[in-house]
């Protein structure tokens, strides 16, 4: 191990791209130690969680897969380091940095140089500052019609087509009030009305209409909004692949998409990538709470499990499928729960 000088220059790095040789600063932020070789311990779910650094002076470094920690680097290197007058033991660490270390591992003593392995402290990367937007181009855009006057009108025209459907008034009524884009409660109740318009009224056109309000809105990085826009997304591009209008549809899923090309980490871009391949590919289909709902003879509740199933299934939908469930039989499915809840 060595003590480092105030002129050597250290770099960040996602600890789950650690490798052999690299000089790692330890917890104590005044010494370096070699990493003699680097394994990776896997959650559960198969994702990277924790990274065992061994140490060519004895000793196993602990630390979270996604945890940023400091390199020694060559000066030629030009990377992001600490200033030329700083000390490691100068860099600053913000309150609460995380510790990634199992208790076996923070009391375990080298084997070398007399000194412990204790917890990796990490330095935390900058204070997140919230996501870019990601917006719809001109192009996309121009698929889309413009809506014919404001959104209360667009809605005002859908509930005057229903006025005996007790569901299209319910919503309706609450957003005659007035629609924000920015009210999370709102964007949830217009995702509502597109969707009892199509999946219970089978009013394409109408729904279509209402669901254009939320389907332009580009992704500002909160998941609770998001998720109403993602289902509304959904939703179009069925009906508009149905109608035959596949350019359409491709644009909405191709704003369904724009989130999972924000992130800007490689690491954690792969993960990322492998979390959402598991939701495609294992998807809750509330196949238990329906059999139940069977069980019980409550048709009441199956449908409402249903129309969750089915929301499900049309996201699947507009990311064309996963590796266990193809286009053919998503198409069946979807069919099959249109048939029930309009029945």
């Amino acid at each position: 191990m060595t003590h480092p000088t105030a002129s050597v220059n250290y770099g960040e790095r996602q600890a789950g791209s650690l490798r052999t040789g690299d000089l790692l600063l330890l917890p104590d932020a005044t010494r370096t130690a070699e990493i003699a070789s680097v394994a990776v311990d896997n959650d559960d779910f198969g994702t990277p969680a924790l990274v065992r650094a061994t140490l060519t002076g004895g000793g196993v470094l602990s630390i979270a897969a996604g945890s940023t920690v400091l390199i020694q680097e060559p000066e030629s290197s030009g990377g992001s380091t600490a200033s030329a007058g700083d000390s490691p033991a100068d860099i600053p660490s913000a309150p609460g940095a995380a510790e990634s270390v199992s208790a076996a591992d923070a009391g375990a003593p080298a084997q070398a140089d007399g000194l412990e392995s204790l917890p990796a402290v990490v330095v935390p990367p900058p204070p997140a500052s919230p996501p870019a937007v990601v917006g719809p181009s001109e192009a996309d855009l121009a698929l889309i019609p413009t809506a014919e006057g404001t959104p209360e009108s667009v809605v005002e025209a859908a509930a005057a087509a229903h006025p005996k459907d007790a569901g299209v008034l319910l919503l309706s009524d609450r957003l005659a009030k007035g629609i924000n884009t920015k009210s999370g409660s709102c964007l949830k109740d217009l995702s509502d009305l597109a969707h009892e318009l199509f999946v219970v009224l089978g009013d394409a056109e109408h729904a279509l209409a209402v669901a254009d309000l939320l389907t332009v809105l580009p992704f500002d990085g909160n998941p609770g909004r998001w998720a109403s826009v993602e289902a509304a997304l959904a939703l179009a591009s069925y009906i508009c692949r149905q109608r035959g209008d596949d350019e359409r549809a491709a644009v909405y899923e191709k704003f369904l998409r724009a989130p999972d090309a924000m992130e800007t980490d490689p690491f954690k871009a792969r993960i990322n990538a492998k979390v959402r391949q598991r939701s495609l590919n294992e998807p809750n289909l509330y196949d238990k709470e329906i059999f139940r709902a069977i069980d019980n003879s409550n048709r009441d509740a199956e449908r409402e499990w249903r129309l969750l199933r089915l929301e499900a299934l049309l996201f699947l939908r507009a990311h064309g499928g996963s590796q266990t469930i193809g286009g053919a039989e998503l198409e069946r499915r979807i069919t099959n729960e249109l048939d029930f809840v309009r029945g």
